[in-house]
């Protein structure tokens, strides 16, 4: 519990319209995307930098735990309060401050939610690719925070690729200012790169220099079906081959097609086993050129059907067919456990022989969908919480779907991050000695602890 006494110390620092101490008020910031709860004593919206720095000096100076928020859209559960504390939301320190066209560059603070930037951005003829699933919820010091990847990941990396300086907050109250301003920069270590995916452990950003591209001319979306997934996973291997990078190659299994079916505007086959969806940009000869090529590459592959969009709402029609896929799972059970995993692309087939078997033997549905196109693939683990036979099922797969990731050459995350949820998991991956390196370096931004505790490193 927060002191009283520390309490009226943070409302003189921030005034008391900007520090939430009551249970109903607290009631948004106790959960995120996990659906797991955990209260906080108190709620604080800095406006500055400088209101940070002296929030956190305050914090380290009487070991208050500060817990760093975004919008809450976490899939790992990094800014729950699993101790209590304080939780520091960044919410109204939201302002784009800066859209320099002849740089490329964009200066943002930690609150701007991603969408409102890549609008801001397309308006001057500029982009911003990276798009997590969350885009129209999320903030850019959440993307910073997990190292947000998205849809368009395969073509244009992910959120690390494009932060090139940052201001952070060290729980001890320094300001420091990190990488660079332009497109090269080595002076010293790379603190920029450190923090980013960090989730919240070891400073606090509170602004954010961004690379930008010029915005790609034009965009071609296509939908195929295929009986199967070794079909439709060889025909991404294909696509590859031929020397084209779409902007998007995403593949959804024969489950979440069940699931989707009756929901669609568009035809599903009746014997479809699985569905790429791709989008390729550019420049309008070379999007021609490169849809055809991937329209040659499926019909080799034998797709059952492929279908190009020659307009926007013929494209919104296919992106229907994978935006459906995440909310519809629930009619195969009332809840779900999302992994994010990561294979070799061309393990793919391997890799849905393995959550056939898994889910077999558990006898839960264990539906795929995801980002082919770099091997990013979310498993859904479907149980209800309400039977304890299957809810004590879902750790032990858990671990053996990670066990058998591991052995293909992947890793437990892609793009959700540690935090409380795959911390059992974590040595797993990361052997000991490179675990003790890491709980060296949040030691040295973080001496007394008091940031984000509980998350990435177990107890």
């Amino acid at each position: 519990m927060i002191r009283e006494a520390d309490l009226e110390a943070l409302g003189r620092l921030v005034g008391p319209d900007n520090l939430l101490t009551g249970q109903p008020q607290l009631e948004p910031y106790t959960t995120d995307g996990t659906k797991l709860v955990f209260a906080p004593d108190a709620v604080i919206f800095p406006r500055t930098t400088r209101q940070t720095a002296d929030i956190l000096r305050l914090a380290t100076d009487r070991e208050i735990p500060v817990i760093p928020r975004g919008a809450g859209t976490g899939m790992s559960g990094g800014s729950l309060a699993v101790n209590g504390g304080l939780v520091m939301s960044l919410e109204h320190m939201n302002r784009i401050l800066e859209i320099d066209r002849e740089n490329l560059i964009a200066k943002v603070e930690p609150g701007v939610i991603t969408a409102h930037l890549q609008e801001a951005v397309e308006k001057v003829g500029l982009f911003y690719p990276p798009d997590p699933a969350s885009i129209h919820i999320s903030t850019i010091g959440g993307n910073v925070a997990e190292c947000a990847g998205g849809l368009r990941a395969v073509k244009y990396g992910v959120t690390r690729d494009y932060v090139l300086g940052l201001t952070v907050v060290l729980p001890t109250g320094e300001i420091i200012r990190t990488g660079v301003e332009t497109m090269k920069g080595v002076a010293g270590y790379d603190l920029t790169h450190l923090v980013v995916g960090s989730e919240g452990t070891l400073a606090v950003v509170t602004s954010i220099t961004l690379r930008l591209l010029p915005k790609p001319e034009t965009q071609r979306t296509m939908l195929a079906f295929f009986a199967n997934v070794t079909q439709a996973a060889n025909t991404v291997s294909s696509i590859i081959h031929r020397g084209i990078i779409p902007t998007i190659l995403e593949f959804v299994d024969r489950t979440c097609l069940e699931c989707i079916r009756k929901e669609m505007a568009i035809f599903i086959p009746p014997d479809a086993g699985a569905m790429l969806l791709m989008e390729v940009d550019g420049n309008a000869f070379m999007v021609e050129q490169d849809s055809s090529k991937i329209k040659d590459a499926c019909e080799e592959g034998k797709a059952i059907s492929f279908k190009k969009a020659s307009t926007r709402a013929e494209a919104e029609q296919l992106w229907q067919a994978r935006r459906e896929v995440s909310p519809s799972l629930y009619k195969l059970k009332p809840h779900k456990t999302s992994e994010d995993i990561v294979v070799p692309r061309s393990r793919l087939p391997e890799l849905i022989a393995v959550l056939h078997e898994l889910s077999s033997r558990y006898d839960l549905p264990l539906p795929a969908f995801g980002h082919a196109g770099d091997g990013n693939i979310h498993v859904n683990i479907m149980h209800d919480r309400e039977n304890r036979s299957e809810r004590e099922k879902v750790v032990p797969l858990v671990k053996e779907l990670f066990e058998k990731i591991l052995k293909m050459g992947g890793t437990i995350t892609g793009e959700h991050g540690i935090g409380i949820t795959k911390a059992p998991y974590l040595e797993m991956e990361i052997p000991k000695p490179g675990l003790n390196l890491m709980s060296r370096i949040k030691e040295a931004f973080d001496p007394k602890g008091i940031l984000n505790p509980g998350k990435i490193f177990l107890p």
